[in-house]
């Protein structure tokens, strides 16, 4: 009953997050239900685990951060993958403000806020309060990022007032405040508990992005903020890259990664939430395991990778042996373990080929498009695995402190820290540095991790045109607030051009 009391109240956790009529049936609902038997700590597991699938799921954040980017495509394959066009309208920007995905999306981060605000109702510890409030900052941080707009209510207990709206650069102080606030409560680890150096990378990521949530079309980029972003890089200690760059995805990686700063635990048995979807979206169906035949990168983007870089792909132990999968990005014939080559469902050789449509027709709906492995299959657990899931790593640190670096007109001090990294990845080192080599940089480095839209908006990219998409207009710089939010909250109002 007490694991049912918790699940209840995520469950309306959004109808809380905005004042309506049914705030008062709900309210009602939970001051009749015996809650003697909830605590802190369930609360605390359940504030946790209300983020996990904005990170595994496929219409999570990975379409609103990356499916709307150059760097994936979620092409609709005959009559698979169409869903009323939902998947095209993030990679050509078509969206608007009954978009299901980014309803979705939208409300489930108003539900996590709900979840982690919960758990100060009762009675958590300073480090449960810590941890708490820091899962509430990252949410509210991720709404703003992508909506401008995100209803806030400190109070819980009187559902006759409005939530407040934060906005724009006022959310970013809010964040910033409590971030500083519980600095001292969070632990010093591990990876999978809200940490103090968790804590410092978003912090980080809320000073280089200031000038963006001031004004997204034309960003500027003060000395103080970037500032802190150095100073802020200076404080994280005791990670080193991955000799292997997979190892901080694969099933192991809990115990494999040296540079994993916060991620979302699973292992079979005690905790999993769906990492196993960040390979079912992209593998065949003539693969092991069987896949959905989906997603695919852009050849424009592959391309950017050197054939030694080791980013790019590689046969990784206890995935490829078993298998014949590889880790990266799958492209061209795809063999079993044995060496076979594999045929698509028609008898063809299964050949992923660099082009893909956002609409495909004909005998290629099975074979366009290259394939994306980003997290080493767990054949052991395959469902649920044991991949913990990525929010922050120490590679990303190091790349926005030679950001901020950059911005500040240190281009050489800069450079020596992207040549660092990618000398670890097997890359050849540049020998200048400018915004778009940092801005690829980026992108090789972090693909597939929830940060090619917030890059490339911050460097000012986000409206170009590239492979199926065309240039478009600057009110896609923010989505728009789903049409169900503004019915039931009179404090959210359209952003421009929706």
């Amino acid at each position: 009953m007490k694991r049912l009391i918790i699940l209840s109240s995520i469950t309306v956790a959004s109808f809380f997050s905005s004042c309506t009529k049914l705030d008062e049936r709900f309210r009602g609902e939970l001051e009749t239900t015996n809650t003697n038997n909830i605590t802190a700590t369930d609360l605390l597991k359940s504030a946790y685990s209300s983020i996990d699938g904005f990170f595994s799921d496929p219409g999570g954040l990975f379409a609103a951060a990356e499916m709307a980017t150059d760097a994936a495509i979620g092409p609709t394959r005959g009559p698979d993958w169409d869903d009323n066009g939902a998947w095209r309208a993030y990679h050509a920007h078509t969206w608007n403000a009954d978009h299901a995905g980014l309803r979705g999306m939208y409300e489930g981060l108003l539900n996590a806020q709900f979840a982690a605000s919960n758990v100060l109702q009762f009675n958590p510890s300073a480090q449960q309060a810590a941890e708490a409030r820091y899962i509430r900052a990252l949410t509210i941080f991720m709404a703003m990022d992508g909506w401008d707009q995100v209803p806030y209510r400190e109070d819980l207990k009187d559902y006759s007032k409005l939530p407040i709206t934060l906005t724009g650069t006022a959310a970013l102080d809010f964040v910033i405040a409590e971030l500083n606030d519980v600095m001292g409560s969070l632990p010093d680890g591990p990876a999978s508990t809200a940490n103090k150096n968790a804590a410092r990378v978003l912090l980080m990521k809320c000073y280089i992005n200031r000038g963006v949530y001031a004004n997204r079309a034309a960003p500027t980029f003060a000395k103080p903020d970037m500032d802190q972003v150095i100073s802020l890089a200076g404080q994280i200690s005791g990670y080193t890259l991955n000799a292997d760059y997979f190892d901080n995805f694969g099933p192991q990686n809990t115990a494999l990664s040296t540079e994993n700063i916060y991620t979302l635990f699973n292992q079979n048995g005690v905790r999993g939430f769906g990492a196993q979807h960040t390979w079912y979206r992209c593998l065949h169906y003539n693969q092991k395991p069987s896949g959905w035949n989906g997603f695919a990168t852009l050849s424009d983007f592959y391309d950017k990778f050197e054939a030694t870089d080791k980013r790019r792909g590689e046969d990784y132990p206890g995935s490829t042996n078993i298998s014949g999968v590889k880790a990266g990005f799958l492209y061209g014939q795809q063999y079993d373990q044995n060496g076979t080559a594999l045929k698509d469902r028609k008898g063809n050789p299964l050949f992923f080929t660099r082009e893909v449509a956002i609409k495909e027709s004909g005998d290629n709906l099975e074979v366009t498009g290259i394939r994306v492995i980003k997290y080493p299959i767990d054949y052991a657990h395959e469902f649920p695995s044991d991949n913990d899931m990525v929010i922050f790593r120490y590679a990303d640190v190091l790349l926005m402190k030679a950001e901020a670096m950059l911005r500040n007109g240190d281009a050489a001090g800069a450079l020596v820290e992207v040549n660092s990294l990618r000398a670890k990845r097997g890359a050849s080192a540049l020998t200048s540095l400018d915004l778009t080599k940092l801005l690829d940089e980026r992108g090789r480095e972090l693909y597939w991790e929830g940060w090619r839209r917030n890059d490339l908006i911050r460097f000012g990219k986000f409206l170009d045109a590239w492979q199926e998409k065309a240039a478009d207009d600057a009110k896609n710089l923010i989505f728009p607030i789903p049409t169900s939010q503004l019915a039931v909250n009179p404090n959210l109002v359209q952003n421009p051009g929706y």
